[in-house]
Order: C-alpha cells, then sequence, then structure tokens
C-alpha cells in the first residue's frame, strides 16, 4: 500500500482519524453531548429512534470539517457546536430518507430505520430532524449557519432529483455529472467547512472561500465513490449498485464518450433494459477498463483534491490546517 504525502498508510483508519482530530479532540468529545440534546424529544417513541441513531453513528466526517474549519481562525465557541450539531442533523435526516427511497434495510452495519419501523415512520423521523436542525439555529440567532445549511438542503433536494431525471433518460454528460455531484454530496461538506468558519469569524470573503475548500473536497469525496463502486480497492462493498440504480458514473461517461456509436448504444440499451443482470456489469467494467475511465476519474479527482489544497494553503500554517489536509487525503485514500 503506498503511502500519503504525509508518510501515513491507511491501513488503520481508525488510528490515522484520531490524529486528524488531534487539534479538537476535546471538541469533538463534547459534541456528543450537544448532538444528543439536540435530538431529544417528549415523544417516547421519537426519543427511542434518536437514540438509536446516535448510537449507531459514522466517522462523523462533517462535524470534524466544521470544527477543524472554526479553529483555523479562531477558538470554537457555542456556535461552532451548534454548526457542527446542525450538520450532523441534516446528515442524519437525508440519510434516513435515502434509506426509504432506496429501499434500504441496512446502513453502516445497522438495521436502517425503515427496516425497524417502517417506511411512514421513518419518513417522519426525517422531516423530524430537518426541523430540529432547522430550529437549533433558529433557537439560537444564528441567522448566518441557517443560511448557509438551508441552501445546503435545497442544493441536495435538486441535485437528487437531476440525479432521477438524467437516469430515466440516461443522457448524462460530464459537465452535468458535476453539476449533480456539487449539489448532491458537496453541498453539505461545503456548507460544514463555511459553517465552521463563520462561527469563529465573521469575514464573508473567508467564509466563501472555505465554502468552496470545501466543495472542492465533496467533488473529490464523490468521485472516489465512482471507483469504489467499479471495485478499485478490496473493499467488500457490492459491485455495481450504481450500474444496477441505472446511475451514470464519471468513469462510465467519460468511456462512453470513447465508445464508438454502435457500442454506446449497446451499452445503454444493456443499463435500461436489464441494468441487474451481472452480465451488463461485466459490459459496463470491460468498457471502462478499455477507455481507461477509472484512470480519467481518478485523475479528476485528484484535480479537484490540488484546487482544495491551493486554497488551504492560502491560509495561514496550524496544527488545524495540517489537520484538514490529512482530513482531504483520509477522504480521498478511504478502502470504503
Amino acid at each position: 500500500m503506498a503511502p500519503t504525502s504525509f508518510g501515513v498508510e491507511y491501513d488503520d483508519m481508525s488510528r490515522t482519524l484520531d490524529q486528524i482530530k488531534a487539534p479538537v479532540a476535546s471538541e469533538l468529545e463534547d459534541f456528543e453531548a450537544h448532538f444528543r440534546e439536540a435530538l431529544k424529544s417528549d415523544v417516547s417513541l421519537l426519543d427511542k429512534i434518536t437514540y438509536y441513531i446516535v448510537r449507531r453513528k459514522g466517522k462523523q466526517i462533517r462535524p470534524i470539517f466544521v470544527f477543524l474549519s472554526a479553529r483555523m481562525f479562531g477558538e470554537c465557541k457555542e456556535p461552532t457546536f451548534h454548526a457542527a450539531s446542525l450538520v450532523e442533523i441534516l446528515h442524519t435526516a437525508t440519510l434516513v430518507h435515502d434509506d426509504v427511497v432506496d429501499d434500504s434495510q441496512m446502513r453502516r452495519g445497522f438495521f436502517s430505520i425503515n427496516a425497524l419501523w417502517k417506511n411512514k415512520i421513518a419518513v417522519l423521523v426525517g422531516d423530524y430532524l430537518l426541523s430540529r436542525g432547522l430550529l437549533l439555529a433558529l433557537d439560537n440567532d444564528q441567522f448566518i449557519l441557517l443560511k448557509i445549511l438551508s441552501r445546503a438542503v435545497r442544493d441536495m433536494s435538486e441535485g437528487e432529483l437531476l440525479q432521477l431525471e438524467k437516469a430515466r433518460r440516461l443522457d448524462i454528460a460530464e459537465d452535468v455529472y458535476y453539476n449533480i455531484i456539487r449539489q448532491k454530496t458537496a453541498s453539505l461538506i461545503a456548507a460544514a467547512c463555511s459553517a465552521g468558519s463563520a462561527s469563529t469569524q465573521l469575514d464573508p470573503d473567508l467564509q466563501q472561500r472555505m465554502y468552496t475548500f470545501g466543495e472542492k473536497i465533496g467533488m473529490a469525496f464523490q468521485i472516489k465513490d465512482d471507483l469504489l463502486d467499479f471495485g478499485e480497492e478490496a473493499t467488500g462493498k457490492p459491485k455495481g449498485i450504481d450500474v444496477k440504480e441505472k446511475k451514470l458514473t464519471l468513469p462510465l461517461i467519460y468511456s462512453l464518450a470513447q465508445a464508438e456509436a454502435g457500442q454506446k448504444r449497446r451499452i445503454l440499451r444493456m443499463i435500461k433494459q436489464n441494468s441487474e443482470a451481472r452480465a451488463t456489469f461485466n459490459a459496463v467494467y470491460d468498457l471502462i477498463l478499455e477507455k481507461g475511465g477509472l484512470t480519467y476519474a481518478r485523475q479528476k479527482m485528484i484535480a479537484f483534491r490540488d484546487e482544495a489544497f491551493a486554497i488551504l494553503h492560502s491560509f495561514p500554517d496550524s496544527p488545524s490546517r495540517q489537520s484538514l489536509e490529512q482530513l482531504v487525503y483520509f477522504v480521498t485514500d478511504r478502502k470504503y
């Protein structure tokens, strides 16, 4: 396994993440209580479900972006905890709704909310989380945070709908793909970085630069997901999920653009008529290998990552900036 630019091999992901979190370790520890408090409800069923959500939390990458972005410009304050809670609540809400839409039974190795409590309850829980997140900002007069995160919710919804529209037609061009992932995935990471910076300083230019920094990371993050779906790493993740769902991701979009007209029509016809067949995935995978789709997507991922670094390096060096740089490597070198 090749080392990163920091000389760190990412075979021990949890150890590496602990090192990345070091400048804000105490804040992240305190964040747990803030997040639990933000989800509390007087409705016993809802309180039971939100407790389950807290127990099955993931790596909390987005709150880490919030706290490190905040510490680049000052000490983390109460608004920083509000920003981190708001980002994590909204992210969780979108995952709950996604599981209903995709009829997913598992999430991060746990049963999904809809698997345990059925779709109607899951949709209502997602709605509750969205309202709790927005009220958290309003109740604490954090209108800048409300503006930043409300825009992210809008962008994520538009991105998902644009992807669904294009999946029906199977006509996604590369520029449309970038627009989809910018809205669908990158917008929340961008909001996390911008909200974190906004919690410790009021300069709108700095907030916008951090937003753009996060957006570039989010673009690279999604392209890495595309690569993993085609088995770039031995992750154990089922391969070909995107093809089964008729999602045209960057490796395939590029390869189709390089294919002859007849070859392109054949592949698109297979995806449209029988996307879940193993033969369809094999044909898609063979095309991507033939046309260099994985190499092209990897190059684009690195290009977005380099653009993020260019912005990050425009700020003074600090332990938080160094951790942010390592975090960018973490999300683009991950194996799952």
